[in-house]
């Protein structure tokens, strides 16, 4: 399987520097990242809410080693949500924070992660919007479920992020499920050992569906991170047998990916929302999208084969 080679090579230096230096490899990265920074991604965020799709924004960059740069990741989301203000789109644009970005890894992360964290939830509340966490290797959720936690006593609609290929997950799901939670499955993007995580996509799939049914029958709101036509369609049906209405869960796509079905699935009055990226450290995430789906990287491959 290509996929852990991919995330392998996403950590790096040497395949860092080897795909940025390619010629055409911006071209590539544009499909999935359409702006280096706010003043570009501001008029992406116009023309998608035009069309009737929501966003979760994300300013891309992982590889946080000081607590000056933790906290320019934070100054980044908050002049985000400042230039959001005007255009008075309220959840429509949400944003979504990986806590490693915040300080995470760095000594005393965690407290250093909820502090620089905390500004962005509040300024996001300020305009009307929210902040959904996103779930990241394994060894960092139990303090990224402790931060959604605690963020939640002040701002309840604040989101959390869990991943159906590690098996903890159906005991997570379990007590996410709850009135008044927002909870985005995904099926995992990073590469995780056999003893937490299952490595087929069979497996993974029907740990999926499996997740996606309690989250349907509980009190919570679930969001459906997928862009699996299958998983999509057990959805909608998950969704009508627990008696839910439309506006009582909703899609997730990413950006660059099946733009069609986004549109598709807003004209039949679903709540579709496209995960939107942004930023110049854009490396870590571009992989994963790679690693995520062999569709991306033939992409890829055939665009530096044709253009390089």
């Amino acid at each position: 399987m290509l996929g852990p080679v991919i995330l392998a090579a996403s950590r790096s230096d040497r395949m860092r520097r080897l795909v940025s230096a390619a010629p055409v490899t911006k071209q590539v990265v544009d499909r999935f990242i359409p702006g280096e920074n706010v003043d570009e991604i501001v008029p992406i965020v116009r023309d998608l809410t035009d069309r009737g799709l929501e966003l979760t924004m994300d300013v891309v960059g992982e590889d946080i080693t000081t607590p000056e740069q933790a906290e320019a990741a934070r100054d980044a989301y908050l002049e985000l949500i400042d230039r959001l203000r005007p255009l008075d789109l309220g959840t429509r644009a949400e944003m979504s924070v990986k806590l490693s970005m915040f300080g995470q890894a760095l000594d005393g992360g965690h407290e250093l992660a909820l502090r620089n964290v905390r500004p962005v939830v509040e300024a996001a509340a300020a305009i009307g919007t929210t902040v959904t966490l996103d779930a990241e290797d394994h060894t960092t959720l139990d303090s990224m479920f402790a931060i959604h936690e605690e963020l939640r006593k002040d701002f309840p609609q604040t989101g959390c992020v869990i991943q159906a290929y590690l098996f903890r997950t159906e005991a997570d799901a379990r007590r996410l499920a709850a009135a008044g939670s927002r909870v985005r499955l995904v099926k995992g993007a990073y590469k995780e050992p056999a003893e937490v995580a299952y490595q087929q996509k069979h497996e993974i799939d029907k740990a999926y569906v499996r997740i996606l049914k309690t989250l349907m029958e509980g009190d919570g709101y679930p969001m459906i991170g997928s862009h699996d036509p299958r998983l999509i369609s057990i959805a909608q049906e998950l969704a009508h047998r627990a008696g839910r209405k439309l506006d009582e869960y909703e899609f997730q796509m990413l950006y660059g990916i099946r733009g069609e079905e986004h549109l598709r699935l807003a004209a039949e009055g679903h709540r579709m929302r496209v995960y939107t990226a942004y930023g110049t450290d854009w490396y870590g995430y571009f992989m994963r999208r790679l690693a995520e789906k062999p569709a991306n990287l033939r992409f890829f491959a055939r665009s530096m084969v044709t253009k390089g």
